[in-house]
């Protein structure tokens, strides 16, 4: 029989930690919890996790610090970010920065069971990948890269800019390998307003969870794929092209693009 997943918890609201804790039982998830930066990172040095949730405002470091501090460790485990300072900034700064996620306080038990899937599955194809790349394998591939020149937002979505000023955005295939088969697509408007950090999709799957993506930038929507409306499956067989989600015209292009990472990176 294969172990629960263990989860590690910062925060220093006791109120989530137990409102977590409780949910991630429900799904026979382990958790094991810690009020402050500093304990959790003890906690990481004598165990094992699959994935860590942080509040980002702590009495002694912020989660920013805690990014920092994974990276300088090379502790490479996934990161979501649940704060109750859920402004956009704070969410496209954590993804900037390593996170893999960010849910704001309130949440709902669908909310936070869905980031928590996509960061244990995250940590899965994290490993796959590690392992294939180490032995050198040719087997399957568990996800595409992007192209070189288009630009993403933490792992999930990315742009594109076209010749005549506007821009595509899609979902990556890293995402989509997060998730199980998407049987339905709710898109935005067309004429709606996107904000970069904001939600703009969401997907529901075939294991009845509710995903949503945040938008690589802000700007207006002048076209949407009406296609995945009708066929989702068109975002797994060829999500940098065929599968794409809106075109926009971006409204501040040079600040969104300070906060995007090259998916030639990838490649490194």
């Amino acid at each position: 029989m294969s172990k629960s997943p263990k989860i590690l918890l910062i925060d220093d609201e006791q109120v989530i930690l137990d409102a977590v804790s409780k949910i991630a039982s429900l799904e026979r998830w382990e958790v094991d919890t810690a009020l402050t930066v500093e304990d959790g990172l003890n906690k990481l040095n004598k165990n094992r996790y699959e994935l860590i949730l942080s509040d980002i405002m702590m009495p002694d470091k912020d989660g920013f610090q805690l990014l920092e501090d994974l990276y300088r460790k090379q502790i490479n485990i996934p990161v979501i970010m649940i704060t109750g300072y859920s402004t956009v900034e704070n969410a496209v700064k954590s993804l900037y920065n390593g996170a893999i996620d960010f849910i704001p306080k309130p949440f709902t038990y669908e909310e936070i069971i869905s980031a928590i899937c996509r960061g244990l599955e995250y940590n899965k194809v994290q490993k796959k990948t590690n392992e294939a790349e180490k032995n050198g394998k040719n087997g399957p591939l568990i996800f595409v890269t992007g192209p070189a020149k288009y630009k993403r937002l933490g792992y999930s979505t990315w742009m594109n800019m076209e010749s005549e000023g506007s821009a595509r955005i899609g979902v990556t295939s890293l995402f989509l390998a997060t998730i199980q088969d998407i049987i339905k697509a709710e898109l935005l408007e067309v004429d709606d307003m996107m904000i970069q950090g904001s939600s703009c999709v969401k997907f529901e799957t075939d294991d009845n969870l509710i995903h949503s993506c945040l938008a690589p930038l802000g700007g207006r929507i002048v076209e949407r794929n009406e296609k995945i409306m009708s066929d989702p499956s068109l975002l797994e067989k060829d999500p940098f092209f065929e599968g794409w989600l809106y075109r926009i015209i971006p409204s501040d292009i040079e600040f969104d693009m300070k906060f995007l990472i090259a998916c030639s990176s990838d490649r490194n």
